[in-house]
């Protein structure tokens, strides 16, 4: 690989590069030689998910008389990590803890997500009592030790383990983020007993307070990291066969990439691994299309995302949840403490099924057809009418490019299905049918929009819409009409989306360590040392795929008011020697707390709990771009389809290639563009143009006359 510097920053003249993502329906595959894209769609191989994304890159590679040892970096992102703690298909793993705490994953903490449900339903958690074990010691919030570990306790425990014939052990004990000690022992005593078992230990895993948190973390990473570990051993041998001597990165939660060996011995850091890559995109274009805030819509198969972005940035969390019980209420999941791109994720894509439930509504997800047996216009078993289905009868997609021309459609199927589990039962035709079903889906993710909007306090109403993903375009207008947005893009690639944003994302790592202290009784030359070994634990995991490139530290703290229960992160600021500048660090504190909850308390004292690290280092910039190749002028329908509208009327709707779109052509609908993965469908009232980055920006004419009206009407109320 040639490299230049300029400006500090690395400049590629040629990289070869290939990215995979793995999702509930599809594989996403996109190659990059020398600075030019191609992409394709396969379906997931749920028995042997490896399989797709290795046909799939040889397939591309193969198109332009290259291999595997072409390559310069292997990306990749999967839903499996999630899916293996959704279907309960992880390790048969066990729990070590402190003596009088086996129950902590159970009991969980004092918040209901459901106050006044008295047949509430709880995570169930993924230990049972029975593989759950308890060692007298203990160790103080502040690290001393209490109660000395004893080894001979732990020797027994043993014997019981290897009876129980576990594959993985999760170890979390009291306050073993202050002092790992006894963690790190237990772990050395019981892994010479047991050689063939997987350990995972709270102290490396999330050495935060918060007993439960920390242990749920643990126990979901020891639970999936025996298949984690081992499709990842699988993938890496397989492409090492097919000559790939490239590093292979994964994707994790919070938006970087880390090393296959990271991955697979924390794969619990994966489990949005798809979704971040999305995000990352839409970051990249709402920077590269000068907004300043946007919402980001990814819709594949099975789900549909929604994360919102500022500046440039999207929101991030410290905490999530998987196998929430109820799937979009709050604390109704297993907690994991990771970092994560914040978003609403909701069973609404385009294998979501629909259905008439015993009370005569319309349902629409969460369960999804997938790729197995899959909607039933593929023609491949599927039985149940999906999105899908309701998309290609109401003339949404172009039949010819489905799949990338692999798949053929059939209509008949689709029909056949809406008749019989929806038509029938409401009264409806086809066509109806399939309307009811898209509108449901579509109400279902402008009502989730609106709650996470507002519960992060944000107006969607002046954001611009990003729609990527299979299935996002063909419902994006629609969703930006039932939001009152003006503008929706739809980028370059949109259907393999999660796939290209892995290409943009940054190599990053990050480490947080626990250590309470009040603000004005910080030790500096303690923090120092802390921040400096976190610091070089986090450059190490990003070092060897940097490629030489500089790696940068972004150092933050999350502090509370004293007495609180939550806190806040906070960047770090630094005093001309080098210490922490306390008072700089309350005034940056006291800012934040008044964005976030609009006033700040002047005379409360202030503590941190949690110190974080983060490493970063920049993925190659493209000195090449495949910007579109089209042209300003006219240019021709290459076909038409039977498009029904909102209103249910049906009109013969022209079909657009996409490669042939330039700057300069605008477009009004009803219309459909079409192109290898998706296709975007422009309603009436809408109209479509290609930027200069070759980007497709849809304007909603409604929402933008009215926006001018408002406009017009507070310039006329200004006036004397």
């Amino acid at each position: 690989m040639k490299t230049a510097a300029d400006n500090g920053v690395l400049m590629v003249s040629r990289v070869n590069r290939a990215s995979a993502d793995i999702g509930g329906t599809f594989t996403d595959i996109v190659i990059e030689i020398g600075g030019v894209r191609t992409s394709t769609k396969i379906l997931t191989t749920h028995q042997a998910p490896e399989r797709a994304v290795i046909d799939g890159v040889q397939g591309l590679l193969e198109t332009q008389g290259l291999g595997f040892g072409d390559l310069d970096v292997f990306l990749h992102g999967t839903t499996l990590a999630t899916n293996a703690i959704i279907e309960r298909r992880g390790a048969k793993t066990a729990l070590i803890t402190t003596q009088g705490f086996r129950d902590t994953i159970e009991i969980g903490s004092e918040s209901r997500h459901d106050q006044y449900d008295i047949f509430i339903k709880k995570p169930r958690p993924l230990v049972g009592r029975g593989l759950r074990f308890t060692i007298p010691e203990r160790v103080a919030s502040d690290g001393s030790v209490l109660l000395e570990l004893d080894d001979a306790h732990v020797v027994a425990l043993a014997h019981s383990l290897k009876e129980q014939d576990v594959q993985s052990i999760a170890i979390s004990l009291i306050h073993a983020y202050a002092n790992p000690s006894h963690e790190v022992r237990v772990r050395e005593i019981l892994s010479a007993m047991l050689p063939d078992v997987y350990f995972c230990i709270s102290s490396e895993t999330c050495p935060e307070v918060r007993e439960y948190e920390r242990t749920s973390t643990t126990v979901a990473n020891a639970y999936i990291r025996p298949i984690m570990a081992g499709y990842l051993g699988r993938l890496k041998a397989e492409l090492a066969q097919k000559g790939l001597n490239a590093p292979i990165l994964l994707m994790t939660s919070g938006g970087g990439l880390t090393t296959v060996d990271q991955a697979a011995d924390y794969p619990i850091r994966l489990v949005e691994s798809g979704p971040a890559g999305g995000a990352i995109l839409a970051a990249k274009i709402a920077k590269e299309c000068d907004l300043d805030a946007i919402v980001s819509f990814d819709m594949g198969g099975t789900t549909a995302k929604i994360c919102l972005i500022d500046h440039g940035q999207p929101l991030k969390s410290r905490s999530f949840e998987v196998d929430r019980t109820e799937r979009f209420l709050k604390g109704s999941g297993l907690p994991v403490r990771i970092p994560v791109i914040e978003m609403v994720e909701i069973g609404a894509g385009g294998g979501s099924i629909a259905q008439v439930d015993s009370m005569g509504r319309l349902t629409v997800g969460p369960e999804s057809a997938s790729s197995e047996p899959g909607p039933a216009c593929y023609g491949i078993g599927g039985r149940r009418p999906t999105v899908t289905d309701g998309d290609f009868v109401l003339g949404r997609i172009d039949t010819r490019k489905f799949a990338d021309g692999r798949m053929v459609l059939r209509r008949d199927l689709a029909e056949q299905a809406l008749s019989s589990e929806v038509g029938d039962k409401l009264r409806l035709t086809p066509v109806q049918a399939a309307a009811a079903v898209t509108a449901i889906v579509e109400e279902n993710m402008s009502n989730a929009s609106r709650v996470h909007a507002a519960e992060h306090g944000k107006d969607l109403r002046r954001r611009a819409m990003i729609a990527f993903g299979g299935a996002a375009p063909l419902h994006a207008a629609q969703l930006a009409r039932k939001l009152s947005l003006v503008n929706v893009i739809v980028p370059k690639g949109a259907g393999v989306g999660s796939a290209i944003g892995f290409l943009e994302a940054p190599l990053a790592y990050e480490v947080v360590r626990s250590r309470h202290s009040r603000l004005d009784r910080v030790n500096n030359a303690a923090t120092a040392d802390l921040i400096a070994q976190m610091k070089q634990e986090a450059s190490a995991v990003v070092a060897p795929a940097a490629g030489g490139q500089p790696i940068k530290a972004h150092v933050s703290a999350f502090l509370r008011y004293v007495g609180q229960g939550h806190e806040l992160e906070v960047d770090l600021p630094f005093a001309a020697d080098g210490g922490i500048d306390g008072a700089a660090l309350k005034e940056a504190f006291d800012r934040r707390y008044k964005e976030v909850f609009g006033r700040f308390l002047p005379n409360h004292e202030i503590e941190v709990l949690t110190w974080a690290v983060t490493a970063s280092a920049e993925q190659p910039v493209l000195a090449a771009d495949d910007a579109s190749n089209g042209s300003c002028r006219k240019i021709e329908p290459s076909g038409e389809t039977p498009f029904t509208e909102i209103d249910g009327s049906t009109v013969h709707a022209p079909v657009y290639e996409r490669s042939e779109l330039g700057p300069g052509i605008i477009l009004t609908g009803p219309l459909v563009i079409t192109e290898r993965e998706t296709n975007t469908v422009v309603p009436r009232d809408f109209r479509v143009e290609c930027n200069a980055f070759g980007h497709l920006v849809l304007t909603n004419l409604a929402a933008q006359a009215a926006r001018q009206s408002d406009r017009k009407g507070a310039t006329n109320d200004r006036q004397p």
